[in-house]
């Protein structure tokens, strides 16, 4: 199998926790639908093209930030004193918001499309190798530099011996891969069995109407998976495990 392997480099980024709002917080490493975002819009896919992410990295710290934070209503009148902007009579509150910001991110992303015919893994490849404009992944302004881009292969194999993803690096660890206990991670002379966090990350959507026919009004249906956040990963001696030909664990089930 297949896969386009990135190597990418951030200052400063914030991957919005959707339920954080006053404290915009971001999650340690990009969800799977901003990766996938990225690839559709770097790509210029007008539709969604099923694939496969495995996410790892690191950053070194993190800093609070202050942003332009606007809120308005839905048809709610302009009021003088109330409303800071008056757009076509309707108002707009404009006030000031911290948002959280991970800084000098690192990411090892490996992107691995359901069609694997060479033409189509040439224009997600193309797409990084020369874009079409400025990539960005988390917020519009969190300019991504793209340090290595290739093709690589992927296979699930059993390993000869324990292999370690380093110290420094974290992952999202598919809960498969714990449940089978094909990786050990976190700091095993603790005495905690499972050291990790916890997440269900949005991956791709469906368009589901919620109205009728007549006045349709349509939402967006999330698939999410769940992971573990963890670092000191290391896949276990005769476990059968993805692994790429640089001898890297993928983080996601083929």
């Amino acid at each position: 199998m297949k896969a386009i392997k990135l190597k990418l480099y951030q200052n400063m980024v914030n991957y919005k926790v959707p339920t954080s709002f006053q404290l915009k917080e971001s999650y340690p490493l990009p969800p799977y639908s901003t990766v996938i975002g990225m690839v559709h819009s770097l790509c210029d896919f007008k539709e969604y093209k099923p694939m496969k992410i495995s996410i790892s990295g690191s950053y070194f710290s993190k800093v609070n930030d202050l942003y332009t934070r606007y809120e308005f209503k839905n048809g709610n009148p302009f009021e003088t004193g109330r409303h800071q902007l008056n757009v076509n009579g309707y108002g707009i509150n404009r006030g000031v918001a911290t948002a959280e910001l991970l800084v000098d991110v690192n990411l090892t992303i490996h992107i691995i499309p359901e069609d694997q015919s060479g033409e189509f893994l040439n224009t997600i490849f193309e797409a990084f190798k020369y874009p079409r404009e400025y990539p960005s992944l988390g917020r519009r302004e969190d300019i991504v530099l793209i340090k290595d881009v290739r093709i690589v292969d992927v296979e699930k194999k059993e390993i000869e011996e324990d292999l370690e993803n380093g110290e420094e690096v974290f992952a999202y660890i598919p809960l498969s891969f714990v449940y089978d206990e094909k990786v050990e991670f976190g700091n095993p002379t603790s005495g905690i069995h499972v050291c990790g966090t916890r997440y269900e990350l949005t991956k791709n959507y469906e368009l589901k109407n919620i109205g009728t026919k007549a006045k349709p009004k349509f939402i967006r249906e999330w698939k999410k998976e769940e992971v573990l956040y963890s670092s000191n990963i290391t896949a276990l001696e005769e476990e059968i495990v993805p692994i790429d030909e640089d001898n890297e664990i993928v983080f996601c089930e083929l």
